[in-house]
């Protein structure tokens, strides 16, 4: 009997994951904005005024469309962008991260989902989430993952 309502509990523990312990990937759904940050460089974010392009900001509009959003941005260095995402005022960032940010302690990174040349060698290219999001974590990888390179 107790190996049966042990087995109850974990099981219905499980219906609810990925989670979100903010709702960060609801509240995007319900209230139709994400909160994204730009990080200006490396040819993957360009900042012209309030207009935010590039590849990476095409990336990161199209996830919000796919989720019923749209992008409100906010501009910054990384390190202004990560105390945001910490602070809860940021769902996402983009500005050429990559797998080897040295954010990954306080942020969640996305598998690389592109690579670029550089001088240095190939550039594995990741986005930033808060930390604990994971159904917004298997959202956007899910969304990434599906897309054409």
């Amino acid at each position: 009997m107790a190996l049966a309502v042990a087995g109850a509990v974990v099981l219905g523990g499980c219906a609810a994951i990925p989670a979100d312990p903010d709702g960060t990937l609801d509240r995007v759904r319900t209230q139709g904005v994400l909160r994204a940050g730009a990080s200006p460089g490396a040819d993957r974010i360009e900042v012209a005024g309030a207009d935010v392009s590039g590849p990476e900001a095409a990336v990161v509009q199209d996830f919000a469309a796919s989720l019923g959003a749209h992008v409100a941005w906010s501009v910054g260095g990384e390190e202004e962008l990560v105390a945001a995402m910490e602070r809860g005022e940021l769902d996402l960032i983009a500005g050429g991260l990559t797998d080897a940010s040295p954010w990954s302690d306080r942020v969640a990174l996305t598998r690389p989902y592109i690579t670029s040349a550089s001088p240095d060698g190939e550039r594995k290219h990741v986005l930033a989430v808060p930390m604990g999001e994971n159904a917004l974590l298997f959202a956007l990888e899910s969304w990434l993952d599906g897309r054409a390179p």
